[in-house]
């Protein structure tokens, strides 16, 4: 059985984007960039909204003649897996291995856990907030960065309630600190 982890890089108050939708002083350092891809090495579906799909989209044709091993590293493990896209607008998607659906499907993705392998991610956090709603996401994972943004779009949602336990912490040279919790709900 795959487990859903959802992972976010944020500020140190909680949002993946400021108030203008500004997220540039995420772009991780190649520390934090190679230590996040090799959390994903395990990752063999990503599931994506439709914004976050196509923030994500670069890395299907990006060049990766003379860019740096973590960001090589990453366009591989974006290309080999498999993706999913819950969206009402998007008629047509431009990379491999990808499939839109237009509503996410609790059973459905319970389904996906359960007859998978591989682990499973979920990208941004209006998706992550339906997965966790319904609790089917068995970890969450959290870059915090040395900034804060005062208002934008939070990591995680309001009014849902559930449990964790730390399973690791790690402090990275640029003041990054990454968080990751098993998930339980009340």
């Amino acid at each position: 059985m795959a487990r859903l982890i959802y992972s976010a890089i944020a500020s140190l108050d909680g949002y993946i984007a400021d108030a203008d939708g500004v997220f540039d002083w995420a772009a991780p350092d190649e520390e934090v960039h190679s230590f996040l891809n090799d959390l994903d090495r395990p990752i063999g579906t990503y599931l994506l909204g439709r914004r976050m799909y196509e923030v994500l989209l670069a890395w299907e044709t990006m060049p990766t003649d003379g860019a740096t091993a973590a960001i090589r590293d990453f366009a591989g493990l974006w290309r080999s897996a498999d993706k999913i896209v819950y969206s009402r607008t998007l008629d047509t998607v431009s990379s491999a291995r990808t499939r839109i659906e237009r509503d996410f499907d609790i059973d459905e993705v319970h389904r996906l856990k359960q007859d998978t392998d591989r682990d499973i991610s979920v990208g941004g956090p209006t998706l992550a907030e339906s997965a966790l709603r319904a609790g089917l996401v068995d970890e969450v994972q959290l870059y915090l960065n040395p900034i804060v943004v005062g208002n934008g779009l939070a990591a995680l949602p309001t009014g849902v309630r559930f449990g964790l336990e730390l399973l690791d912490e790690h402090r990275f040279a640029g003041g990054v600190v990454f968080l990751r919790y098993s998930c339980s709900n009340p």
